[in-house]
């Protein structure tokens, strides 16, 4: 009743202002149905909707009044079929309702709550269930699908969707770390090792915008970006620590690579400014690290700890690095030059004082190497004794990775970089412990915090952190995007694209597809009849170097002609194994001789 309306005093100390959220909305998803039904004790019914996803249950109810029916959801069952919520720590996970004595069947499902879930316990249910009496519906903030995966290989196609539904499960609102458990916080090393793999799959422009200003209203005044936005508390989550309050600087800059925002750049660079600054005060003179402070470190890595003063370094130089990037993208040329004189300092710093003659990293861990490498902190003969020693370290744990959370966004990267994309093809289909292949094989409909999240030996982990919904280790999907189906940017907003497939283990074809902000990119490839044959896809509006697998050019085809007289196909240059072209907007079919 608007009569009824009243002013209400706020008060003359309000300071907040009220404005349109620039995010999207949370909508439901396509509903999951059932795909087993049992009841491992009388009276439990444990449905199995088949997916792990964020969301609610929609039930088909009637029964007597004051009949009281309760669900109870799990992201995995004991062995006696029972539901497992130990992980949930102190969540609940329950919705009761209540009978009212309807005569009819009602569809109920709760409202103002999610569950992380792919099983329900019902108890007090009047009946036998069946899958036409439940259904499950996902919740994600709504950003649209842009990236599409598939290729010959199964396993891939499953690690692709666990990847695509662990997304859909933390993209509510914030990009929270997991939907299931007492926490679903928006943890920032979580979202910069995330987030350029997050923009190949959906539109996520608006939903970063919005929460790019969460991350600034929680910045310290010294210049420190917090582990968590929004905070959930100053005094525990104030310091985010090396990886991770870099994802102020980060996730910017990934942003306007990905959409050229330029205005989102602009925005955020007094706030990435003061963080640069506050990581040179808190360093010695040398640019090192003082003597106490915070890091997580390589979280969640396998037995292989890299020291934490390493890592503060070499994301401080990465950090400063991509700051003389923003300000040379906004026209700020002596700021430029005063963060690229600045990572040129923390780069010698860094080489002095962990990188020894021989290119041996202080830790000799996988990450290491990885992070030096990805970053440009070592070069020379020290560069390619690094690119080997990271070959041996994975060599010496029989071709399995060892990284955690800041190493593997990077590994298979860096190993495609340094020319073994072989050895990422060797980590990407392992399906033996430590792998990716390794939870699919042990039933993974999505990406698990930790690598040993289950075990056949151990069973399930130390349930106070052991969530089988969390994205960070699905970075990998960026490598699958950039290798598999060769598709990068060269310059912001996709205005100049790089495609450069590199097939690999034992996959013969692949439709790689990524709706940019300029039109449709799409690859698909395949080995067939002793022939690689390419097709690719240019939008409008840009132009892409194609790096094609071929011996020499005069073997390579565009549309039935040689390629360096096709319409559209300029010939660069030949290099070892592959003939480089330009090509303008259009649709191509390249093919030559498989090498």
């Amino acid at each position: 009743d608007v009569a009824a309306w009243h002013e209400v005093d706020v008060t003359s100390d309000l300071k907040a202002r009220v404005q349109a959220s620039p995010g999207v909305a949370v909508r439901e998803m396509r509903p999951i149905r059932p795909v087993e039904i049992t009841e491992p004790a009388p009276g439990q019914q444990v449905v199995n909707l088949g997916q792990n996803f964020a969301g609610v249950v929609r039930l088909k109810v009637r029964g007597e009044r004051g009949r009281r029916i309760q669900l109870r959801h799990a992201e995995r069952l004991k062995p006696d079929g029972t539901i497992y919520t130990l992980n949930l720590r102190s969540a609940k996970a329950t919705d009761r309702y209540t009978c009212r004595g309807d005569e009819q069947d009602r569809w109920w499902q709760p409202r103002f709550t999610f569950h992380g879930f792919q099983y329900v316990e019902v108890t007090g249910y009047p009946g036998t269930l069946t899958p036409e009496d439940l259904v499950g519906i996902p919740l994600s903030s709504a950003t649209p699908v842009v990236g599409r995966f598939e290729c010959s290989h199964p396993m891939v196609n499953k690690l692709f969707s666990n990847i695509y539904w662990t997304q859909r499960m933390n993209h509510i609102d914030i990009p929270t770390d997991c939907p299931q458990r007492d926490e679903r916080l928006g943890w920032t090393g979580d979202a910069q090792v995330y987030v350029r793999t997050a923009s190949l799959i959906t539109d996520i422009q608006a939903f970063y915008a919005k929460w790019l200003i969460d991350l600034d209203d929680a910045q310290r005044a010294d210049g420190q970006y917090p582990m968590v936005a929004p905070l959930k508390s100053k005094g525990v989550s104030a310091d985010g620590g090396p990886a991770w309050a870099d994802a102020g600087v980060i996730c910017p800059w990934n942003i306007y690579e990905v959409y050229g925002d330029q205005r989102l750049l602009e925005w955020h660079y007094p706030n990435m400014a003061r963080f640069i600054e506050f990581c040179k005060k808190r360093s010695t003179p040398d640019l090192l690290p003082p003597k106490k402070f915070h890091c997580f470190g390589d979280w969640l890595s396998i037995k292989d700890d890299t020291p934490k003063d390493v890592i503060y370094v070499a994301y401080f130089a990465h950090s400063t690095q991509l700051m003389q990037k923003a300000a040379e993208a906004l026209g700020k040329q002596g700021d430029a030059e005063k963060y690229g004189k600045l990572f040129q300092r923390i780069r010698k710093a860094f080489q002095k004082a962990y990188i020894d003659g021989d290119g041996r990293i202080k830790g000799d861990t996988q990450t290491d190497y990885v992070l030096a490498l990805a970053f440009d902190l070592v070069d020379g003969k020290r560069r390619e004794a690094a690119a080997q020693r990271l070959v041996e370290l994975i060599q010496g744990r029989d071709w399995h990775l060892s990284t955690g959370f800041i190493g593997t966004k990077d590994l298979m990267l860096v190993l495609s970089k340094i020319g073994r994309t072989d050895v990422a093809y060797r980590l990407l289909l392992n399906k033996t412990f430590p792998s990716w292949g390794f939870s699919i094989a042990n039933g993974a409909t999505s990406i698990w915090e930790r690598w040993n999240g289950w075990t056949p030996e151990n069973g399930f982990f130390d349930p106070g952190m052991n969530s089988f919904a969390h994205y960070s280790f699905g970075a990998v999907a960026g490598w699958m995007f950039e290798t598999i189906g060769g598709i990068q940017s060269q310059e912001p907003g996709f205005r100049r694209i790089l495609i450069r497939p590199q097939p690999g283990g034992d996959l013969t074809w692949a439709k790689v597809s990524y709706r940019s902000i300029r039109g449709p990119i799409a690859t698909r490839w395949k080995i067939e009849g002793g022939e690689f044959i390419l097709h690719v896809t240019i939008p409008a509006n840009a132009t892409a170097e194609l790096h094609m697998p071929a011996a020499s050019p005069d073997r390579v085809t565009e549309g039935g002609q040689p390629a360096a007289e096709a319409a559209g196909v300029r010939f660069l240059r030949q290099s070892e194994g592959v003939c480089v072209y330009e090509i303008g907007s259009g649709n191509y079919r390249f093919a030559a001789p498989s090498l």
